[in-house]
């Protein structure tokens, strides 16, 4: 069985923080640090919503997420998105999307931006966990102005990586250990359990079904931890 780096069992998440409330001017914002992972996530809220959307009542959720250029051990250019970046913003639009109300939210548009101060692994999963809860506040603050009647979410989710390396299968990678992968795996869930996305590559070695409902199973076991911090952070709004 492999010793992890930080020493935790192979089936733990990293140490997890969530900072409420993170930024003053956001309508809801978020610091979410996975061990040394950490990325502040803003929900910001225009009342206007795109072109397909005019005249139908209802609303929309969309992201964008970037890495500060020394985010990570190499500097990042300033101003040159990546095939990689579209793909994250759309799956962090993707997963709010499918736990919110558009027919409640009414025709306005709630941006999601997500910001790496620093990436060890996992950004695009701690994005997702952190971007609920700046959903979450900025929505209770549109309804605490009288603009909406009830909170237009269905359910908490949260995202978690899990892969298999030197045949061990472990939750919650860290960089090094993505790295050096041989299965990787990015999941979004629900507290029902149910699925958004599930993004699984072999890197190296091929596997098998067995090893894929092992692989979600930790995962669901993980993202149920992260629920429950969601709900405690969000206790008296949710």
């Amino acid at each position: 069985m492999m010793i992890r780096t930080d020493g935790r069992g192979l089936d733990k998440l990293r140490s997890v923080s969530i900072k409420r409330n993170y930024l003053k001017y956001p309508e809801g914002s978020c610091l979410i640090e996975l061990g040394n992972t950490k990325v502040i996530c803003t929900a910001s809220v225009e009342e206007s919503v795109p072109m397909f959307l005019k005249n139908s009542g209802h609303g929309w959720v969309t992201a964008e997420y970037g890495m500060l250029p020394r985010s990570c051990q190499s500097r990042i250019p300033r101003g040159k998105d990546s095939g990689r970046t579209h793909e994250i913003q759309r799956l962090i639009g993707r997963s709010l999307r499918a736990v919110t109300r558009m027919d409640k939210l009414g025709e306005r548009t709630v941006w999601i931006d997500c910001d790496v101060l620093q990436g060890d692994g996992g950004t695009r999963t701690a994005s997702i966990t952190g971007s609920f809860i700046a959903l979450a506040d900025a929505l209770h603050k549109i309804k605490q102005n009288g603009a909406l009647k009830e909170m237009p979410i269905k359910d908490f989710v949260a995202a978690t990586s899990v892969g298999i390396v030197g045949g061990d299968l472990i939750l919650d990678l860290s960089y090094e250990e993505d790295s050096k992968a041989d299965v990787d795996m990015n999941i979004v869930m629900t507290s029902k359990g149910e699925f958004i996305e599930v993004q699984g590559t072999s890197e190296r070695n091929t596997f098998n079904k067995a090893q894929m409902d092992k692989l979600v199973d930790l995962a669901k076991k993980g993202i149920g931890e992260l629920i429950n911090l969601q709900k405690n952070a969000l206790v008296e709004i949710l």
